[in-house]
């Protein structure tokens, strides 16, 4: 199969997150060696590092086009198709939101969330026609994967889709993320971090709440300092920072010493910061929202969207509550349940499922 590995280039957030585990975990798996993996990179600038960036064994084609003319192209049809650059394919998938034309190769298309659609307005100018070509890549796909059923639901609804043509697929927690623990006193000071204190991790973005948790934590001086981890600009004060964009082994241990993870956002399609944070014994806090509500299994404290009153509550509660240690292990086996391994198997069904139909169209 090929996979789009444009998302592993550059700043490497949620979606090349699951782009390169979904990939090594298929190659230190094997999958029966019926399954040969291998990517490609749809950019002018750039394509060449894809190599630099893949697990051993996989493969790098690219597609030495503008990515915006590629878009133009694929919603007028099937031209270029994916093949004429990466070669023969059984699947193709479209890892971040987009699936690629091609000529005899079935389609696979990750939706992740559908915030574009919410929100259109909220669109970089490079992604204007990011909802017309999600919804031709929904047409086109044999197989549509999404993290959620919360997710699968409102893409079968607001898409057009058949339910039975959705996959879920759920991400998983990378096993460093249990032995997690805070960074000693010299690195955190050096971090500037203060020793208690909230965080938000992701990026920086309207759909992230972040107006309504600067009103909350305002109104709360006896809260602790509140610390922003992420790529993007983020509002400042004297009881709140930002580390900006971190490496996974502190961004691990900037968690582990969190009083509590807050994820206020507006919309999600998975929330994986959510488990994450469970699996290192920090409470969650996070907006009561369907997908939210899905992956954090009754064990994060859920809060209407926008009611500020409500978030510092939770806030509150969530740092000072004395029964929270009862639920620690609970939480922790909440969130061992989600794998990568788990999430490559559920994978390699729908492309299995994807050849299959187009084989028998």
């Amino acid at each position: 199969m090929l996979l789009d590995g444009t998302p592993l280039l550059g700043t490497r957030t949620g979606i090349g997150h699951y782009t390169a585990s979904l990939l090594e975990e298929l190659v230190s798996w094997g999958v029966d060696d019926t399954v040969d993996a291998r990517t490609v990179a749809f950019t002018l600038r750039g394509w060449r590092r894809l190599r630099s960036v893949l697990p051993h064994g996989v493969r790098a084609r690219g597609m030495p086009v503008a990515a915006r003319l590629l878009r133009q192209c694929w919603l007028r049809g099937n031209f270029p198709p994916v093949e004429l650059f990466a070669g023969r394919t059984d699947v193709v998938h479209g890892t971040n939101f987009v699936l690629p034309a091609a000529f005899r190769a079935a389609g696979v298309q990750t939706v992740h969330d559908l915030a574009f659609l919410d929100a259109p307005g909220e669109l970089s100018p490079s992604d204007r026609d990011l909802p017309a070509l999600v919804r031709s890549g929904a047409a086109r796909a044999d197989v549509i994967c999404t993290p959620t059923s919360a997710v699968a639901d409102s893409v079968a609804e607001r898409l057009d889709v058949s339910r039975d043509k959705i996959m879920v697929t759920p991400l998983g927690v990378d096993p460093a993320w249990f032995t997690a623990r805070p960074l000693p006193e010299e690195q955190r000071q050096a971090l500037g971090l203060p020793a208690e204190y909230l965080l938000f991790v992701g990026a920086a973005g309207p759909r992230k709440g972040l107006t309504w948790l600067s009103r909350a934590h305002a109104a709360a001086p006896d809260l602790p300092p509140l610390v922003f981890t992420g790529p993007g600009r983020f509002t400042t004060s004297e009881r709140a920072l930002h580390t900006g964009y971190l490496p996974p082994v502190d961004l691990r241990a900037v968690v582990a010493g969190a009083s509590a993870l807050v994820l206020p956002s507006r919309d999600e399609g998975f929330g994986l910061p959510v488990l994450e944070a469970m699996a290192c014994d920090v409470p969650v806090v996070c907006t009561d929202i369907p997908a939210l509500r899905e992956v954090s299994g009754g064990f994060a404290e859920l809060v209407p969207r926008d009611d500020v009153d409500a978030l510092v509550t939770a806030l509150r509660a969530a740092v000072s509550d004395p029964h929270a240690a009862s639920t620690l292990a609970q939480r922790r086996a909440h969130a061992a349940g989600f794998t990568w391994r788990r999430c490559a198997e559920l994978t390699v069904q729908a492309y299995r499922t994807a050849a299959e139909r187009r084989a028998s169209k």
